[in-house]
């Protein structure tokens, strides 16, 4: 039975326990991804999209370039919903974790171990983060949602934000068991586009992670339409 992520063979705490400071959120508000984010598992791989727009209560657009896919490990990636500068820390904390843990072990984490400790920083903080977590390791490819509490959940695939409701109607029309990556590059983009659609807090193109055994591979798009 694989070692729980958040116990050390050695007696040491994870970055986050020991070191409570590292996620504390700061005071005061700051501006909001609103968001749509999605992941679906491909054949031999996932993709994970979500929309390029931030805003102040969902009304007005502060930034339109805001990339909310990003790598925590050398086969997984998160998009991510909510305060900026907790999406930023959150993603700064959990690749420290992942670097420590694969140091300590001498193995990447699998992808139930990475989500075990995506649970555990966000159960011991006051980030407003709700992250999808998508990547591909020995047993195949997974997507896993986060909740603000820790909780985690394991779907083929799922969505997040302020467009989810949206975004849920085409992924439900659209996925497949037998999905390709082109396939599901092309699912995810047009969910987050129509969201896009109806979800003022969503918009400005989209951004999609293409996770394989490979690697990670981030790109941004003006509109969903472009992605093939």
């Amino acid at each position: 039975m694989e070692t729980p992520a958040e116990s050390d063979p050695a007696g040491r705490r994870a970055l986050h326990e020991s070191n409570p400071g590292l996620v504390s959120p700061e005071p005061g508000e700051g501006a909001e991804t609103g968001t749509t984010v999605v992941g679906v598992v491909a054949d031999e791989s996932v993709v994970l999209a979500a929309d390029r727009r931030a805003s102040v209560g969902g009304r007005v657009v502060t930034n339109k370039h805001v990339r909310k896919v990003e790598p925590v490990h050398p086969t997984a990636a998160a998009a991510l919903s909510g305060t900026v500068g907790h999406l930023q820390q959150f993603v700064r904390v959990l690749r420290a974790e992942t670097r420590l843990y694969a140091d300590r072990r001498g193995t990447d984490p699998s992808m139930t171990a990475l989500s075990t400790l995506a649970g555990n920083v966000l159960r011991t903080s006051g980030l407003q983060v709700s992250p999808l977590l998508g990547g591909v390791d020995d047993t195949g490819g997974h997507v896993f949602e986060v909740d603000g509490a820790g909780g985690v959940l394991r779907d083929t695939y799922a969505a997040g934000g302020s467009g989810m409701q949206l975004a849920y109607g085409a992924l439900e029309d659209a996925y497949r068991d037998d999905l390709t990556t082109a396939d599901a590059r092309a699912v995810a983009a047009s969910a987050v586009g129509s969201a896009s659609e109806r979800d003022t807090a969503s918009g400005n193109g989209v951004t999609v992670a293409t996770v394989t055994r490979e690697g990670v591979q981030v790109e941004e798009y003006a509109d969903a339409g472009e992605v093939a």
